[in-house]
């Protein structure tokens, strides 16, 4: 195995992890269940956000990936469509933005 086949398997786990944290902060806004778990997850993406604006919008594991490869396609770093990789960002800050207004609705 590569490097480069290393990192995308560790980046694409990692984003599958976010999906599932995701799925269960829509799940508890919209079942009401607003329990520390989602206090958790809330958590774990402003973390995210945070080491994004440190390394400069990138994710840590696309700076080390760069080093194996110079491919200009959005994915060459993620198993990903290539699409969806581009639109990643700026696809899951709405969704984030979703969760965090029902959350406000059901607190308020």
């Amino acid at each position: 195995m590569t490097k480069l086949t290393a990192i995308k398997i560790i980046h694409t786990l990692i984003w599958i992890f976010f999906n599932i944290v995701l799925f269960y902060l829509y799940y508890a806004v919209i079942s009401n269940k607003i329990d520390r778990y989602v206090w958790i997850g809330l958590s774990l993406f402003v973390l995210e956000g945070l080491v994004l604006l440190i390394f400069n919008k990138q994710c840590p594991l696309t700076i080390v990936a760069r080093r194996y490869s110079n491919s200009n396609q959005h994915n060459f770093d993620i198993y990903l469509p290539n699409w969806l990789a581009k639109y990643n960002k700026p696809i899951y800050t709405i969704l984030l933005l979703g969760v965090i207004v029902m959350l406000l609705f059901r607190l308020f």
